[in-house]
């Protein structure tokens, strides 16, 4: 790969001019590697995907994500609408690094949960519902109604808040139609199907066609935590900022 030439100066034949490019690229590469992986064990890049309730996103979600992506740009986060029972379960096949849920949950085993946010629930009906004027709404005047509401498996320990208000105003809700996620819900609402009870953060989803209403009953406010099983530097990046 050396050429003395005439005068007997070495220097280098097209064969170790390529060589000498390879090995340089090969540093180079090296160098970043290095540089990746030590950015990526201390959350500065990597990948976290991130489940959350729908409602998480009219509470402090939002502002939480903003400021991890000021504060981490180099982390590529990947956002997925998802009922709790759903991120539980991408929690434990690996397909959610962490995820905003309604606390309790059932099945907590090496799931740790850390405060997040907090809401109350509240009494959602059709806008033209013949009770939506009313000043002084409670939920026994809509125990003869139809309720829309998410299957247990989706969100037990809401679902049973749910189902116990209920109990302690008196009646059992007749549910004639389930739906998965809460914008599912409220959009079965606003166009007739029924009636529900939803976290109060959502008044601001359509309302033109729904009518928000608060409950004062005790027990109606219930925590949203951040879920996570095994945290990467990404998500105790996050948890960091979130906390």
């Amino acid at each position: 790969m050396l050429d003395r030439g005439q005068n007997r100066v070495p220097g280098l034949t097209a064969a170790g001019l390529s060589f000498l490019h390879e090995a340089r690229e090969t540093l180079r590469q090296a160098d970043h590697a290095i540089a990746t992986a030590r950015d990526t064990a201390a959350g500065r890049r990597g990948l976290l995907r991130l489940g959350y309730v729908g409602s998480a996103l009219y509470g402090r979600l939002p502002d939480t994500i903003r400021a991890f992506r000021n504060a981490r740009p180099h982390v590529r986060l990947e956002l997925r609408e998802a009922t709790t029972g759903r991120q539980i379960a991408g929690l434990r096949d690996r397909s959610l690094d962490a995820g905003v849920v309604i606390a309790p949950i059932a099945q907590t085993a090496g799931i740790e949960l850390h405060d997040f946010d907090q809401d109350t629930l509240c009494i959602a009906l059709p806008s033209d519902h013949h009770l939506a004027d009313k000043d002084d709404l409670c939920l026994a005047d809509i125990a003869d109604e139809d309720f829309v509401l998410w299957p247990m498996v989706e969100g037990r320990g809401f679902h049973l808040q749910v189902i116990r208000l209920c109990a302690e105003a008196g009646f059992v809700p007749r549910v004639t139609q389930e739906a998965h996620g809460m914008h599912d819900v409220l959009s079965l609402v606003a166009v007739g199907v029924g009636v529900s009870v939803v976290p109060k953060s959502m008044q601001r989803f359509q309302p033109d066609q729904v009518a928000y209403r608060s409950i004062a009953a005790a027990g109606a406010t219930f925590p949203l935590c951040l879920a996570v099983l095994e945290p990467s530097p990404a998500v105790t990046a996050f948890m960091e900022i979130a906390s």
